[in-house]
């Protein structure tokens, strides 16, 4: 078995060089470091994690926190953009589940996790907020708490460009089929209210409409009954991409054109909406760099001392996708 000590003998450093370079420590001279990786690869080096976590009072392992069953293409892009991030940074990824005689916080501790990122959850439950607030670092993504940090769509930048796209192309009866109510719902339909407001719109009560996320077959029936009203809206809004398949299916099976009779728009920017036909008209997120910016807020409260750990809230913006459905 290689050592770092058979290591920094070959490359005529000493061992803690060898360390802080395998590790991607700066303060090795980048020549040296980049010397010490090959030889070490070369010699069939493979890192010690039960030494290093000995060493270091570290797993180098962190939890992902998702309750539902990933089945939302959004969310897999966030996990991958969240695993991706955090290997760069030399931590492995771990799903922690739910066990029926502990809570969250008594489970992560049992598995050593060095943090976790809460994902998907109630976020309001006692449970999430006792594992929010514990002494284990955690980020939640989509969901403000004081305790820890939290990465934060723009909902209000997101639903103002959407609103402001509708009315520059000369819509003025805006719906908005959300989904189940929760956090990031109460955020995107304030915000809606709002960039209608900011441009004198009215919108009725009866174009508000609850769903589900994710879900074609409730988007379908509550746009079923936008179009029954006597005052249809001419453009409407869905709480993601997946959901304006059931739009778009209710909407074939009136005889309505999208967008020459009604126009629609997702939100999300997932696959689906670059290959509908014609090109779905959505709200982009950046799950890159939700992703990224979760993992580094993570490492940066694990690598603090427990009294001095920072909590910031960072907003992360996307993009409009412009499609020919709006």
């Amino acid at each position: 078995m290689v050592t770092l000590k058979d290591i920094a003998t070959l490359c005529n450093v000493s061992v803690a060089t060898v360390s802080r370079a395998l590790n991607g420590q700066s303060d090795v001279n980048g020549a040296t470091a980049k010397r010490i990786r090959r030889i070490a690869q070369e010699m069939g080096y493979l890192p010690n994690a039960a030494a290093r976590a000995l060493k270091t009072n570290r797993s180098y392992n962190i939890g992902i926190l998702y309750e539902d069953e990933i089945h939302h293409e959004y969310f897999s892009l966030l996990i991958n953009s969240i695993r991706n991030a955090a290997e760069k940074k030399g931590y492995d990824i771990t799903f922690l589940h739910k066990s029926t005689n502990t809570t969250y916080y008594e489970h992560a501790k049992y598995r050593g996790l060095d943090g976790v990122v809460i994902l998907q959850a109630a976020f309001h439950s006692p449970e999430i907020i006792q594992l929010a607030g514990s002494d284990l670092p955690c980020v939640a993504i989509d969901y403000e708490y004081e305790c820890c940090s939290c990465v934060i769509s723009d909902h209000p930048s997101s639903m103002s460009q959407l609103v402001r796209y509708a009315f520059d192309k000369g819509h003025r009866k805006i719906a908005f089929v959300h989904g189940q109510a929760g956090y990031i719902t109460e955020q995107r339909v304030n915000a809606f209210y709002k960039a209608c407001a900011a441009l004198g719109l009215t919108v009725p009560d009866a174009y508000i409409r609850p769903a589900a996320y994710h879900d074609p077959g409730s988007a379908s029936r509550e746009t079923k009954f936008l179009l029954s009203l006597d005052d249809k809206p001419s453009c409407i809004f869905y709480a993601d991409d997946y959901s304006c398949l059931g739009a778009i299916t209710q909407l074939e099976r009136t005889g309505l054109s999208i967008p020459d009779d009604i126009s629609i728009a997702g939100y999300d920017g997932i696959m689906l909406s670059t290959v509908l036909r014609p090109k779905l008209t959505t709200y982009r997120q950046d799950v890159q760099k939700k992703g990224e910016t979760a993992i580094a807020l993570l490492i940066e409260s694990i690598e603090a001392p427990a009294d001095q750990r920072p909590v910031r809230i960072v907003t992360v913006s996307g993009s409009l996708q412009p499609g020919g459905t709006l």
